[in-house]
């Protein structure tokens, strides 16, 4: 699997031991995240607009209503910057300097064109709904074709780009150490509660559905 693209833009400069290009690992943060922080400029003003985001190979999709700013930006070729964080822990050291925190994030650029056939727009809508639970798609109707009307749908190559991780605990200074301060890290991580049926539901909860309860995202 080839790696990001390396650019000026995205080579790593503060922390790069932290660092990679490693395509595999982005594409492992992006399945596990949920959503994305997309930033593009319009008249020199900058917006960055969260947003809920799927993966399609080696493309990044986002959608939202046809009327979005964003969208409708970024269907003209506007650059986009997406970003994506897990946080995965609270690091606690015995300074203040070195109190941080565990993640691991993917920066993307690139540009974006709109998906405006029928089938690319289906296959899309089907994988952001299995981007949520996986095999999701298969169970619940398909959008019609007003639904889809009123949808803008982009498609993103993830190709320019980079990967950040931070892990483990503090590193606190030697002269620290004495310092009667307790020091570590605390793990945080997304876990999905006992599923709630929609009180009008008749059909039973599917095994992908109830064995999510209590399950970190991953």
């Amino acid at each position: 699997m080839n790696p990001l693209a390396t650019t000026p833009r995205t080579r790593l400069h503060r922390k790069p031991v932290r660092g990679s290009y490693d395509r595999a690992l982005a594409y492992r943060i992006l399945d596990e995240a949920l959503v994305a922080h997309v930033g593009f400029a319009v008249d020199q003003q900058p917006f960055v607009i969260p947003m809920f985001f799927a993966r399609q190979g080696d493309t990044l999709l986002l959608h939202g209503a046809a009327a979005s700013r964003l969208l409708a930006s970024g269907a003209r070729g506007l650059p986009l910057c997406v970003t994506v964080t897990l946080l995965d822990g609270l690091v606690l050291a015995r300074s203040h300097f070195h109190h941080s925190v565990n993640y691991r994030s993917v920066v993307l650029m690139g540009t974006a064109h709109e998906i405006e056939d029928r089938d690319g727009k289906f296959a899309a809508s089907a994988a952001f709904v299995d981007h949520v639970v996986p095999g999701r798609s298969r169970e619940a109707r398909p959008p019609t074709d007003k639904e889809l009307a009123a949808t803008r749908m982009l498609a993103m190559p993830i190709d320019e780009g980079s990967v950040k991780v931070r892990e483990g605990g503090p590193i606190d200074d030697e002269e620290d150490f004495m310092v009667p301060c307790w020091s570590g890290h605390i793990p945080v991580g997304l876990v999905t509660s006992a599923p709630i049926p929609d009180p009008r539901t008749r059909e039973p909860m599917p095994s992908a559905i109830s064995e999510m309860a209590g399950r970190p995202r991953d």
